[in-house]
């Protein structure tokens, strides 16, 4: 399980206003692949592969952030849009999985709910002060667990290959990404705090 300790809010990097990036066609990229895999997922003949394409999304979540990192393309709307990308991929494949009967409505809502309050409430209150909060590493290490979780609990479920060693892991890893993720979440919640004090003096 990831450290629990308390990491210190991380430090803002110098971001631009660019928007033809290549992390940015990244995370582009992965948003337009969803309803690729939602649809795959739902077609009782095409599910295998829809998990698979879904599970390739999930498993490039940090792919875009590395990448802006590496070549100096950190920008405004990258950092914006990589965690909506994870989100939107994430509640994508819950409900999909839901509806085709290979992820169960409780461990789905255990996320949802959690992104949802992480998305519209934080989102909201920042934005009418126009402060902003850096993703954690935490919460990357928890969105990580929980998009493969998700994967790999629904291969079980279907009945694929090594059905019962993939719920093993899928569910081992759900658990730690749930906790990570209200970790995450309080943090968050300490950080919203401290953005909306320091917007509020200026």
């Amino acid at each position: 399980m990831a450290s629990h300790r308390s990491d210190p809010a991380p430090t803002t990097e110098r971001a631009s206003s660019a928007i033809l990036t290549i992390p940015n066609a990244l995370s582009f990229v992965r948003i337009a692949l969803i309803p690729v895999f939602v649809w795959l997922i739902l077609d009782h003949d095409t599910t295998f592969g829809g998990l698979l394409l879904f599970a390739a999304v999930a498993s490039t979540d940090w792919v875009d952030g590395v990448v802006a990192r590496a070549t100096g393309q950190v920008s405004e709307l990258g950092k914006v849009l990589d965690p909506v990308a994870d989100r939107l991929s994430i509640a994508a494949g819950l409900i999909a999985l839901i509806v085709r009967g290979a992820f169960p409505l409780w461990a789905a809502l255990l996320i949802l709910v959690r992104d949802g309050m992480i998305l519209i409430v934080g989102l909201a209150l920042l934005a009418g002060k126009g402060a902003r909060i850096e993703v954690r590493y935490i919460g990357k290490v928890a969105t990580f667990c929980l998009m493969s979780s998700i994967a790999a609990i629904a291969w079980g479920n279907l009945g694929y290959a090594f059905d019962e060693g993939f719920l093993v892991i899928g569910w081992s890893m759900f658990a730690v990404g749930v906790v990570d993720s209200y970790v995450a979440t309080a943090l968050y919640i300490g950080d919203m705090r401290r953005a909306l004090t320091n917007a509020s003096r200026r």
